[in-house]
C-alpha cells in the first residue's frame, strides 16, 4: 500500500490553522468588487430603475430580452393613492402594447396583526390565476393601506424571458401592509403560458395610482 501524503498539515502550525494573508481583515476592509462567479448566481446588473409619483402604472418596455437569462424587480416602499387596493403584474410579447399573457400561478401568504390578536398562513386558490390573461395580484384581499407607514416591498424574478421553445416562469414574493396594520407576507409563483418571448411588464394598483415608490429592474448573469 501507498503512502498517504497529508499535505493539509503543512498549514498547521503552532499558533492555530493558517490564513493565506488574502484573506486577513485588512485586505476584507479593501474589497470593492467581488468578481463574477464568486456569487451563487452571478452578478446583479442594474439596468433600469423608476420612481412613482402619481403614476398610474410603472412599465418596463425596453432592455428585456436574450442578454440575460434571468431578470428581477425589487419593489421599493411602493405606497398607493387609494386605500386597500392590491399590487398586480402582467407581462407582454408585443413591447407593452397589450398585457395579456395567458398565465396559470399559485398563491399563499402569512400574516400577523400588530395587536398579536390575530395570525394564519394559508394558500388562496382566490387570489390564482388558471389560464388568465388577467393582472396577477401579488398582494391580498384590501392589500396595501394608504396611511403614510403602510406600504409594500419585495421581488419579482423573471426566468429566460426569450425563449421561443418554453414557458416563461417568474416567482415573486413580497411584505406589505394591510389597511388595518396586519403584516402580510405574500409568496406568488407560476408560469407565462406561451412560446412567444416576453419583452415587457407592467405593474399597477387595482384602483388608483402608484403615489410614491421606486421599481428596479436587474440583469441577473
Amino acid at each position: 500500500m501507498g503512502t498517504i501524503t497529508r499535505t493539509f498539515a503543512n498549514n498547521i502550525t503552532t499558533s492555530g490553522v493558517f490564513k493565506p494573508t488574502a484573506f486577513n481583515n485588512a485586505s476584507f476592509d479593501n474589497v470593492t468588487a467581488v468578481p463574477e462567479g464568486a456569487v451563487e448566481g452571478g452578478n446583479m446588473v442594474l439596468l433600469s430603475t423608476q420612481t412613482a409619483s402619481g403614476s398610474s402604472s410603472i412599465s418596463f418596455t425596453t432592455g428585456i430580452d436574450s442578454t440575460y437569462k434571468e431578470y428581477m424587480f425589487i419593489f421599493n416602499n411602493i405606497h398607493p393613492q387609494t386605500d386597500s387596493v392590491k399590487f398586480t403584474f402582467n407581462l407582454s410579447t408585443d413591447g407593452g402594447s397589450n398585457y395579456n399573457v395567458t398565465k396559470t400561478t399559485t398563491f399563499f401568504l402569512a400574516y400577523h396583526n400588530e395587536n398579536d390578536a390575530d395570525y394564519n398562513f394559508e394558500y388562496r386558490p382566490d387570489e390564482d390565476l388558471a389560464q388568465s390573461t388577467s393582472y396577477q395580484n401579488l398582494t391580498y384581499g384590501n392589500g396595501v393601506g394608504n396611511d403614510n407607514d403602510q406600504s409594500m416591498s419585495g421581488t419579482l424574478t423573471l426566468f429566460n424571458p426569450a425563449s421561443t421553445t418554453y414557458v416563461k416562469h417568474f416567482i415573486a414574493s413580497n411584505n406589505s401592509v394591510y389597511p388595518i396594520d396586519i403584516s402580510f407576507n405574500h409568496y406568488i409563483a407560476g408560469y407565462a403560458n406561451t412560446t412567444s418571448a416576453i419583452n415587457a411588464i407592467d405593474f399597477k394598483f387595482s384602483s388608483g395610482n402608484i403615489d410614491a415608490g421606486t421599481i428596479q429592474m436587474f440583469g441577473i448573469l
